[in-house]
């Protein structure tokens, strides 16, 4: 299902939010990004809670995403 709905984005068959765009460019930004909440070096593996929870933020638009889509295909053959 997942690839699907990669594919149905990649042929604009599913316009996804601007904030899903923002949230996806903000946690690849974040994680590469020299800067950074919780120093690594600091806290050690703590300090990737804060990596994780951006990314987190993302994996839950991004579901968010694919239950709008799904939802857009049921209508469709309704």
């Amino acid at each position: 299902m997942w690839w699907r709905f990669l594919k149905a984005v990649k042929g604009r068959e599913h316009r996804v939010a601007p904030t899903t765009w923002v949230a996806a460019l903000a946690a690849v930004v974040y994680t590469f990004a020299p800067l950074d909440l919780i120093p690594e070096l600091v806290l050690g593996p703590l300090g990737f809670g804060d990596d994780i929870s951006v990314w987190g933020i993302f994996a839950v638009l991004l579901v968010r995403e694919q239950r709008r889509w799904q939802a857009s295909l049921t209508a469709r053959r309704a």
